[in-house]
């Protein structure tokens, strides 16, 4: 079969590797679409922490069931995609109910070779049905579960006010999530078209520059001088991490769901006066991508508004730098295999 190699930082290598083998209680899925994601474009720049090279990239994905061993309730041929992030089940993390942050976590396209290939072969164990929804759709489960997982761990209730600083397609999937939990959404970027996507196709009320030199004085106007009780990083930017702790309300929550490789470093009494919470969220559960199949099916996501590239797979190598580039206008690029 065909699969596409990071070879090195920069540098992609379509090759040849032997068909995948059935093994004990494992799946083999004929992949038919591949999502580009923030790990993929990180990994290609050299940027993606927990990172080697070679690797094949590749986890958001959906395709056809071929084959498996102890999958009850699945059948051979049905639409699938499943949890990228393959766990041990007995480290603490997992024994407490996150898998998503397993000690021993092994993350398809990430510390095992990913998708960008003909076929792949999974735990039976992480294969989620696919239910009514597309191809295209299913591809883009994952990203979403991400958001829904962020929005769960921040605990957002209804009509409070949410800042989600990044609209990329994480940010764009927590301020979906975050909508559909009732709360009042505010987007922070500093890429003008991704603004705009935000207010024309997601109608998130209100719009924020992240350099304008009022932003402050933006988040108080726009809470009636509260500031926002939720703030929720997607970026991976350092600076923009540390900047954001200055736009929590006092009582806020503060949920880092961008991960970059330095450190973060904020003011504690500022941080302490207000009683802050600050956490961490990583992937996602079964839980959340249930969640999120649940709000495609029933229309409170529309997954297709977000694809704005499509490429077969033999053009991958091709394009995939261009998708870099912010003039590109890149919102979710989607690899087509038949």
């Amino acid at each position: 079969m065909k699969t596409l190699v990071c070879t090195t930082p920069g540098t992609l290598a379509y090759s040849a590797a032997a068909m995948p083998a059935l093994t004990r209680g494992h799946a083999i899925i004929k992949i038919r679409r591949i999502g580009i994601c923030g790990t993929d474009l990180h990994a290609f720049e050299g940027t993606q922490p927990y990172f080697e090279y070679p690797r094949i990239l590749g986890h958001e994905l959906a395709g056809e069931l071929v084959d498996f061993d102890d999958a009850p309730g699945f059948q051979k041929g049905e639409a699938v995609t499943f949890i990228p992030y393959f766990n041990c089940g007995v480290c603490i993390a997992c024994r407490s109910g996150k898998p998503n942050c397993c000690t021993k976590m092994q993350v398809c396209g990430v510390h095992v070779d990913g998708g960008m290939a003909e076929y792949l072969t999974v735990p039976s164990s992480a294969l989620v049905h696919g239910g009514s929804l597309s191809y295209d759709a299913l591809a883009l489960v994952e990203p979403f579960a991400i958001g829904a997982h962020a929005v769960r761990r921040a605990g957002i209730q209804p009509d409070e006010q949410v800042l989600v600083v990044g609209a990329g397609p994480i940010g764009l999937g927590i301020m979906e999530l975050a909508r559909i939990a009732g709360a009042t959404v505010m987007a922070m970027d500093i890429n003008e078209a991704r603004l705009a996507f935000c207010k024309e196709k997601l109608a998130v009320p209100y719009i924020i520059h992240a350099t304008a030199h009022d932003v402050r004085e933006q988040l108080s106007e726009m809470t009636n001088g509260d500031m926002p009780a939720v703030v929720m990083d997607a970026t991976g930017s350092q600076q923009a991490i540390q900047s954001s702790f200055q736009y929590m309300a006092h009582g806020a929550r503060y949920v880092l769901v961008g991960l970059q490789k330095g450190e973060v470093c904020f003011s504690h009494p500022e941080f302490h006066k207000r009683e802050a919470t600050l956490m961490s969220s990583r992937n996602a559960t079964r839980e959340d991508f249930n969640k999120v199949i649940s709000s495609m099916e029933n229309g409170l996501i529309d997954p297709e508004a977000y694809i704005t590239h499509r490429v077969s797979f033999d053009q991958v190598q091709h394009d995939f730098n261009s998708w870099l580039k912010p003039e590109t206008g890149v919102i979710k690029a989607m690899v087509e295999l038949e």
